[in-house]
């Protein structure tokens, strides 16, 4: 049951099938209103939490930031958090392993930037959170963070305010997460109040406790037969079950342990990617091609539920629209447990809460008996032919489509 007592109040941007916000509800934030363009991912909000006020239209860029204020029903100064994930493919690892690089601010949804910093300075929080990959403060490639540290300070000096940005690099997985996800957020409190980096508290390492598995948070849903939808398709779908759990593709290179069927790191790391049941999933993917993982360990698509598990949404959590809609909401969206925890940790240590709990809710219960790998089958004849000598990958800027890419423009100029 969700609290009626006052509650700290959250203005949400970007709100996509609400993780990041589910999070902070159970940390005892009150969603005042949510900004989202996706029609699907609106639905799910709609479907599930009736409550929060939805902004429409939902195109960020068609409201003026006091009026998205106005309709939470605030004044300037009075909202307790402002919360978001700008769209992250512009900063994304993916955008430059396809192509060599990303647009970064000259892709269009980089725009989302800016308007996240004019609601900063139409509401004035007391704390703002931005979430977004790493990729946003890559060294040398960080010009969306500088655009947020630069705006930030323009704010200060007209509004007399004091900003002050802390960058926090986390893991979903050391904070109890059945996932290995790395993302960025950045945390600045309207009085300079700085915000420190919570402890982990998952590893392999003595002291922590262990890392929460896949088979924690899925292991009630195993069963020997799927529907036909998760049935993985394309040309490389026959391969799977010959890769053991946790493995990818490499382990069909020469050293891997299977057949050389690939030259050294010449894939992407998420092709035919497994999980293991007695470790963390793989980083969940937003829009994932048909031979990229994280695939089951049953050698699957994993199913809307299952993926809601990784991501620890609340098991009566409905996703709208199809599977490959479901997919990317998910696969966008922030884990429910580490928003929790980074929800306690801003009324603890900037709005200044009195006896915060310590303990998350929407973490997984661990899991007795965890069953041992699945048997793994052999190599379908019809890859066989690509057995051979494969070179590795020659380096970062030396692939044939970095080189490509380098002739083109040697063209152009």
């Amino acid at each position: 049951m969700r609290c009626t007592a006052k509650r700290p109040t959250v203005l949400s941007l970007f709100t996509g099938a609400g993780g990041l916000d589910l999070g902070l509800e159970t940390a005892g934030f009150e969603t005042r209103l949510c900004v989202e363009i996706d029609d699907e991912a609106r639905a799910t909000i709609r479907r599930n939490r009736p409550e929060w006020k939805l902004a429409t239209p939902g195109d960020i860029h068609q409201h003026a930031p006091g009026d998205l204020l106005a309709l939470s029903g605030l004044d300037e100064g009075e909202l307790d958090l402002l919360a978001g994930g700008p769209p992250c493919q512009p900063f994304s690892k993916s955008g430059y392993w396809l192509a060599g690089d990303s647009k970064r601010l000259g892709d269009p949804r980089a725009a989302t930037l800016d308007a996240y910093l004019r609601v900063v300075e139409a509401a004035l929080p007391r704390a703002m959170l931005l979430e977004n990959v790493r990729g946003l403060t890559f060294d040398g490639k960080d010009e969306g963070f500088r655009l947020l540290e630069q705006g930030l300070e323009r704010i200060n000096r007209r509004k007399k305010t004091n900003y002050q940005v802390t960058v926090l690099h986390l893991n979903a997985a050391c904070y109890g997460v059945p996932q290995l996800r790395d993302r960025v957020f950045i945390i600045a409190s309207r009085a300079g109040t700085i915000f420190e980096m919570p402890a982990a508290t998952h590893g392999d390492s003595e002291g922590f406790e262990p890392y929460r598995t896949a088979w924690d948070a899925i292991g009630d849903l195993d069963v020997a037969n799927w529907p036909d939808e998760l049935a993985p398709t394309g040309k490389w779908a026959k391969l799977l079950p010959s890769i053991p759990e946790g493995q990818n593709y490499l382990w069909h290179t020469p050293g891997g342990g299977g057949e050389p069927l690939f030259g050294w790191r010449t894939r992407f790391w998420s092709f035919l990617l497994k999980l293991a049941k007695d470790r963390p999933s793989w980083t969940i993917q937003a829009e994932p091609g048909p031979a990229t993982g994280p695939f089951h360990w049953r050698s699957r698509l994993l199913s809307v539920r299952e993926l809601c598990r990784l991501q620890t949404f609340p098991d009566d959590y409905v996703i709208e629209g199809d599977r490959r809609s479901a997919q990317r909401q998910l696969g966008n969206a922030v884990p429910c447990a580490l928003a929790e925890l980074l929800g306690l940790e801003i009324q603890r240590q900037i709005l200044g809460s009195a006896d915060v709990r310590m303990e998350l809710q929407l973490l997984p219960a661990r899991r007795a008996s965890c069953p041992p790998p699945q048997r793994r089958g052999r190599v379908p004849k019809e890859y066989l032919a690509l057995r051979g000598k494969h070179r590795p990958h020659p380096g970062t800027g030396l692939g044939p489509g970095a080189l490509r890419r380098e002739r083109e423009h040697d063209l152009v100029g």
